[in-house]
């Protein structure tokens, strides 16, 4: 398949490519050798396997964070104004204040899961959950909490497969 931007990107030059992959501040072109991975112990593999037809009830979409503010009363939940590419605002809360400011994740595109049944945290209706990846350090108790971005060409609603 190809991408609706590939014909701007094939006229561009690799040099002005390489520029802007340079110059692009999200993360998502950092070399893995660039990275230390060397002190994150991650968790084994689940054994329990889940079949295609419980996987394929889950609807994982693309959101775009149009607002998030912390949760008064609350230590670590944030409250997420998404939009979900129906055309009404979604609510999301989700306890990552300990790794994010809300401000830094206003703009960004996000991936939710969007059929779970709503749920009430500290008053406020929560309808989806915000998928992110969580580690350990080696010889430590300390987590690491990434919430998982993509590509902001990516529109809200697009769904996963």
């Amino acid at each position: 398949m190809k991408s609706l931007d590939s014909d701007k990107k094939a006229s561009k030059s690799s040099e002005g490519d390489a520029t802007e992959a340079a110059n692009d501040n999200n993360g998502f072109f950092t070399a893995n050798e660039k990275i230390d991975f060397s002190n994150v112990k991650v968790e084994p593999l689940f054994e329990e396997e889940v079949d295609f037809d419980t996987f394929s009830k889950s609807d994982f979409r693309a959101v775009k964070v149009k607002e998030c503010v912390a949760v008064p009363k609350s230590k670590k939940l944030l409250q997420f104004t998404l939009d979900d590419g129906t055309g009404t605002d979604r609510t999301i809360l989700s306890g990552i204040h300990a790794y994010y400011e809300p401000e830094e994740l206003v703009g960004k595109t996000l991936i939710a899961i969007t059929n779970l049944p709503p749920r009430k945290m500290m008053g406020i209706e929560s309808c989806g959950m915000l998928l992110s990846a969580v580690n350990n350090l080696k010889d430590s108790e300390d987590e690491e909490l990434h919430l998982l971005m993509v590509d902001n060409h990516i529109p809200a609603g697009a769904k996963l497969y």
